[in-house]
């Protein structure tokens, strides 16, 4: 994305001619980029929040209060992946991008007829003419997003569930995030 937007920098102000597609490209790495992170960043905590009262409460309420907050999280991402789909496959997702082109493209599609052993199969061609980016690329963002953010509820349920039911498990209710370390021990 930020080589993108150099390249329009660049080409806007040093050479006098900005590019036509380069700010609908950098919103599609950019919806994807925030797509990818915001999961990882639901598991580890990194999403504002406001604490006062689960720390206020005696650690059993408190426990309970997260699972029923995760709860309503779970039905809010389930509703948001139906969106998501309904995005991908609906009215907008037939449409293309203003100005992303790719210079050749796969289309698929079945052919019908008896086959060994399948009715349909599945054929592949190679079109060697450009055409636009589907919009159904740029909004599977959100679709991928919140799949993987009710994934990562689910696990926080049962985390919490454990947590609940056998305090002694020692399983931790948001695990620390991966981090790589360059000091010197």
């Amino acid at each position: 994305m930020v080589v993108v937007i150099l390249a329009q920098i660049f080409f806007r102000y040093v050479i006098g001619d900005a590019l036509a597609w380069s700010e609908e490209l950098a919103r599609f790495f950019m919806l994807w980029m925030t797509g990818l992170i915001a999961p990882s960043a639901y598991r580890w905590g990194g999403f504002v929040a406001i604490d006062m009262l689960p720390q206020a409460l005696p650690a059993r309420a408190a426990a309970i209060l997260n699972l029923a907050l995760l709860a309503v999280a779970l039905t809010v991402l389930v509703v948001a992946v139906r969106l998501g789909w309904a995005d991908v496959t609906g009215f907008g997702g037939r449409f293309a991008t203003a100005s992303l082109w790719v210079p050749a493209h796969l289309e698929f599609g079945w052919v019908e007829g008896p086959w060994l052993l399948f009715e349909r199969t599945l054929v592949v061609d190679f079109i060697p003419e450009p055409t636009k980016i589907a919009k159904k690329y740029m909004m599977a963002s959100l679709l991928v997003s919140m799949v993987l953010m009710t994934l990562v509820n689910v696990e926080l349920i049962l985390r919490s569930l454990i947590r609940l039911l056998d305090p002694a498990t020692g399983v931790v209710a948001v695990p620390e995030p991966a981090v790589a370390s360059a000091g010197a021990d």
